[in-house]
């Protein structure tokens, strides 16, 4: 019986550690909020000339083809991306649509993995969630 009740207890300990909320993986105060009224620099050649990257995710080094760091408007991805905590978007009212009124391409294929998403993997690119009806600039 005294074996019993401690299986019980080490599986329950064991049960509640595993149910902790998830780290955050970008501080709250890592992502920039720009005035929507403050245009974002446009591409440059030097923006699209990225060399592969490791970042680690989940304890796993991953290569990335691009990093992105500081605006997040006028981008073209291609590969696997990673979009780090320290990028600038556009403030928003009611949904996110920071991508609104930007240069902004995913070309097909695109791997999108996001810091403050947990770093999750997005496939379909960012426009069904950031992007509203006045879309991005062809």
């Amino acid at each position: 019986m005294h074996s019993r009740t401690t299986l019980t207890i080490l599986l329950l300990m064991l049960f509640l550690t595993a149910c902790q909320p998830a780290k955050p993986a970008c501080q709250p105060d890592a992502i920039t909020y720009q005035k929507s009224t403050t245009p974002f620099p446009e591409p440059t050649p030097a923006m699209g000339a990225a060399l592969p990257e490791q970042v680690e995710i989940d304890g796993k080094m991953m290569e990335f083809d691009q990093v992105i760091h500081g605006p997040l408007c006028n981008n073209t991805l291609s590969g696997q991306v990673y979009i780090a905590c320290d990028i600038v978007v556009a403030e928003w009212k009611d949904k996110p649509n920071f991508l609104d009124g930007c240069n902004f391409v995913v070309e097909p294929g695109t791997i999108i993995y996001v810091a403050a998403h947990q770093n999750a993997a997005y496939y379909k690119g960012c426009a069904s969630c950031h992007v509203s009806g006045e879309g991005v600039k062809p």
